[in-house]
């Protein structure tokens, strides 16, 4: 085996160093390339204005909150921009927001409707809970969480703003705030 000098083993070191640079360099705008071309692939070809923006919101028809034989539907409000908020009695930042709602709407009734779907709640809590907040909207009762689940819910509260053709123009996770909801509306009524 041959032996090597000092500035030989240095001009080794070096070029390996310059070659694992290179490599680096390739391999992180390979990196790079693959992560534009996945978040370009992702965002799917463009179409029509606001088709991907603003999805359709699915239907429901619930039974109303204490009033044995009624139902509310997304298809009551047909042609309306509508606020559905998704909420149970138990849920600590509901009873932040619900009285808030329930205060916009005795003061806007009739510019833009609102329909609260309670869901997974006990009947006796939801009614005492809607009836103290004085909830004068309609609220449907969903035990068995099938409206959140077609609206993807996981966690509540939330609240979505819908346009007239029912189009989920925005989305509020946690509690609505007063700003929450004027701009909502506005994209709800918007053109």
């Amino acid at each position: 085996m041959e032996q090597q000098s000092w500035a030989g083993a240095v001009r080794e070191v070096w070029h390996t160093a310059v070659r694992h640079k290179i490599a680096s360099g390739l391999v992180a705008l390979c990196v790079v390339a693959s992560l534009v071309t996945i978040a370009l692939v992702a965002s799917g070809p463009a179409g029509p204005a606001g088709a991907a923006a603003d999805p359709a919101a699915p239907s429901f028809s619930l039974p109303v909150l204490g009033q044995s034989g009624q139902k509310v539907s997304l298809a009551d409000y047909a042609g309306r921009p509508l606020i559905v908020n998704f909420f149970a009695s138990w849920c600590e930042p509901c009873k932040q927001e619900t009285p808030l709602l329930a205060k916009f709407y005795r003061t806007e009734h009739g510019r833009v409707a609102i329909v609260g779907l309670d869901e997974n709640d006990v009947l006796g809590s939801a009614m005492t809970f809607t009836r103290n907040d004085g909830v004068s909207y309609p609220v449907g009762f969903d035990h068995a969480v099938i409206a959140a689940s077609a609206y993807g819910v996981a966690a509540l509260p939330q609240t979505f703003f819908l346009n007239a053709k029912h189009r989920i123009v925005d989305r509020v996770f946690g509690a609505v705030t007063l700003a929450d909801i004027n701009r909502g509306i506005a994209l709800a009524t918007a053109g």
